[in-house]
């Protein structure tokens, strides 16, 4: 790997995202306007309590697997993608700057979310507040790494999006959500144990019940973290020229 190509690449795309106010808005202030509105539809029942935190991480997740997988195979049918692949540059460098990117936006948007939960809207959170922050920020960046990864199996933007009920949503029916894992049936629940998306809700469960540090939220977050190394190495393996 060499970094002056993956910091190269990482500025070509910020460059890029900065200059797409469309694109920054949906990353940025789409995730704070939904946990607004989830706050106000339980205003006063206390149940934004118990699903702001999980939903917290899983906002940014959905946002950025969308916009990661849209605008990377925007590169590759514009063209950019194929010309940079066809120099002396190792595609773990290209996919590198494309995390670097947008894992700077993750940072920004998690932060973003977090803070307007618990400050304006009142999340009550019973763990400390930069764990929170590191719960949402990796939450974000498995959605980057994931949509890194199928946008190598795309040929349309359209196609792109069409990953969302494979790889989101089972996810999020899983996760622990809507029913406690330990009372799925045992096939849902085996399943949902080799789903990163589980492992991250149960941090964030976890962080807004429990006070201090749980010892287990970092076996979690180890997966999450794991999990997202794991899916830019097979980003990195797939990714290819499309011409000879």
């Amino acid at each position: 790997m060499s970094p002056a190509v993956t910091l190269a690449t990482a500025r070509r795309v910020l460059a890029q995202l900065r200059h797409d106010h469309r694109t920054l808005a949906m990353l940025v202030v789409v995730p704070c306007l939904l946990l607004a509105l989830l706050a106000w539809v339980f205003d006063g029942t206390g149940t934004f309590d118990s699903v702001g935190a999980p939903l917290l991480g899983i906002f940014p997740f959905v946002i950025m697997f969308l916009v990661t997988s849209v605008a990377t195979l925007r590169e590759r049918t514009s063209g950019t993608l194929e010309r940079l692949l066809t120099m002396p540059i190792a595609k773990l460098d290209l996919l590198a700057g494309y995390a670097l990117a947008f894992g700077l936006v993750a940072v920004v948007q998690a932060t973003a979310a977090a803070t307007l939960s618990v400050t304006l809207l009142g999340l009550d959170v019973a763990g400390p507040f930069w764990l929170l922050l590191v719960v949402a920020v990796l939450d974000a960046l498995l959605g980057m790494a994931l949509g890194l990864f199928v946008s190598a199996f795309a040929a349309t933007e359209f196609q792109a999006v069409q990953f969302m009920p494979a790889f989101v949503l089972p996810q999020f029916l899983l996760c622990g959500l809507l029913v406690p894992r330990d009372q799925m049936p045992d096939l849902l629940h085996a399943v949902s144990n080799v789903l990163p998306l589980s492992y991250a809700v149960d941090a964030m469960r976890d962080l807004g019940i429990t006070e201090g540090v749980d010892p287990e939220a970092w076996g979690d977050l180890s997966v999450v973290g794991a999990a997202i190394v794991l899916a830019l190495g097979l980003g990195a393996a797939t990714l290819r020229r499309r011409t000879p």
